[in-house]
């Protein structure tokens, strides 16, 4: 059995992009984890994909997702 690093590099390898590095991969689980929190735990990979198809830094998209679930103070 392959671990998630191991799988995100043969995964990102086949498709032609670079897999996330370790800071970016805690970013996206923490972006899944408010998601999944917040809503359906299904939400989750489909949040990941619509960050996959927006220009936003992983910072931003994770207010944005805090902002959606009443996280943030400036929502």
């Amino acid at each position: 059995m392959l671990t998630r690093d191991e799988w995100l590099a043969q995964f990102a390898s086949q498709i032609g992009v670079e897999p996330p590095s370790e800071s970016e991969a805690e970013q996206l689980l923490d972006l899944a984890a408010e998601s999944a929190h917040a809503s359906e735990r299904t939400a989750a990979p489909i949040a990941c994909w619509i960050a996959g198809r927006s220009s936003l830094s992983l910072p931003d998209l994770l207010r944005a997702a805090q902002d959606v679930s009443g996280q943030n103070a400036s929502a």
